[in-house]
């Protein structure tokens, strides 16, 4: 079992006043995020939401070094830096990308697994809002089946979310989590560990989004919830190939109990035109890796 950390960082490297939405899951994770990661980090990050919540040049919310790149090269942009620094014997600095699941599950994918498949040393943090929210709600291969958006009007999205978490396993990195903003702690413990681990680590983070997903900004923490009892979202990590549940998901294992997908999907307008075959179609799936994990959990 690791270490349990009962103090977190008092220090706020978020100011108040940043551009987010009211809501935003994001703003709630990155405070946790930062604030475990400390001073010595260099973020980059794409063209994003986050971008958005950084601020307009010459002014940020954000006390923490920043290099905005392109939207393809986030992975790439971060493995300059990593090379950067360690040109010039700076080991004690954390380079961080950080980019949504457009420029991540798909824009940005080609630079990141390279990087992955190099062993390239920094975190790579994916905030997975399940579309393009900046530019309007796009569907990205992150949205799931049954979902409105605002290039599926007449249809939801067919196609099921792609699994990023796998394929990113498969390159055999040092370490892989998954976290959400309801449950900052678990955040906390992630990233102190991640940050003195070596190589490429990839970090998920499930973001709620009221204006993308359609629901009132004074319920993220309560959506974010609903996904991890559901099994929608499932806390793990894998350090060295060995996976662990984590959090409220172990919790619920030990349990062995759930609450149903659909107690998930009617709290959001973006599921509003999901059909009851997509819906059992969802369940199913859900129940199918909840008991993957279960089993590699045991072994």
């Amino acid at each position: 079992m690791p270490e349990k950390l009962f103090k977190v960082n008092a220090e706020e490297y978020i100011l108040p006043g940043n551009r987010a939405c009211q809501g935003c899951g994001l703003s709630l994770a990155y405070r946790y995020i930062l604030k475990a990661l400390g001073e010595n980090t260099i973020l980059t990050i794409p063209a994003s939401c986050l971008t958005v919540l950084h601020g307009l040049y010459p002014i940020t919310s954000v006390r923490i070094p920043c290099l905005n790149t392109t939207f393809a090269s986030t992975a790439a942009s971060a493995s300059g830096l990593a090379a950067g620094l360690a040109a010039l014997n700076r080991s004690d600095t954390t380079v961080v990308a950080i980019a949504g699941d457009g420029g991540t599950f798909d824009i940005g994918i080609q630079a990141l697994s390279g990087a992955a498949e190099r062993g390239t040393n920094f975190i790579y943090v994916c905030y997975d809002n399940e579309g393009y929210m900046n530019t309007g709600t796009q569907r990205s291969s992150a949205t799931p089946a049954g979902a409105l958006t605002t290039t599926t009007p007449f249809l939801t999205k067919q196609q099921n979310k792609k699994d990023m978490l796998k394929i990113m396993e498969a390159h055999e990195i040092p370490y892989l989590a998954t976290c959400s903003p309801s449950f900052p702690i678990d955040i906390y413990e992630k990233f102190v560990k991640a940050k003195k681990i070596k190589g490429t680590r990839y970090i998920q983070v499930s973001v709620p989004c009221p204006p993308g997903w359609v629901y009132p900004p004074k319920d993220t923490v309560n959506i974010g919830r609903l996904a991890v009892e559901a099994g929608i979202v499932v806390l793990y990590e894998i350090e060295d190939g060995k996976f662990r549940l984590t959090g409220r998901s172990k919790t619920l294992a030990d349990k062995g109990s759930r609450l149903l997908v659909s107690q998930y999907v009617e709290c959001q307008g973006r599921f509003r035109k999901m059909s009851a075959a997509q819906l059992r179609a969802l369940q199913q799936s859900v129940d199918r890796k909840w008991d993957e994990y279960l089993k590699r959990a045991e072994d």
